[in-house]
């Protein structure tokens, strides 16, 4: 039997809740259906950053010691001194 999904109040609790819980109690998976949108944008902008190179060569440094893009470590950078200023 599966079980009711809880009302979240926003994505934050939604994805707290995920991260704890297995879909497989709230969805039955063998009916699901492969949907595709065709015309979704994305929601990410580009920019143009200039930084110096030194910068820049450490900041590849790190990311290749984490095995993950330059331009994601610089996207997680920004995302955790945000969230810190807040």
């Amino acid at each position: 039997m599966l079980k009711n999904l809880p009302d979240f109040k926003n994505e934050d609790e939604e994805r707290a809740f995920w991260a704890s819980n297995s879909s497989d109690d709230y969805l039955e998976w063998d009916n699901a259906q492969f949907v595709f949108f065709p015309n979704l944008k994305p929601t990410t902008h580009t920019i143009s950053l200039r930084l110096p190179q030194t910068m820049l060569n450490e900041i590849k440094t790190l990311a290749n010691q984490r095995d993950m893009p330059y331009q994601s470590l610089i996207k997680q950078f920004l995302r955790e001194r945000i969230d810190q200023e807040r």
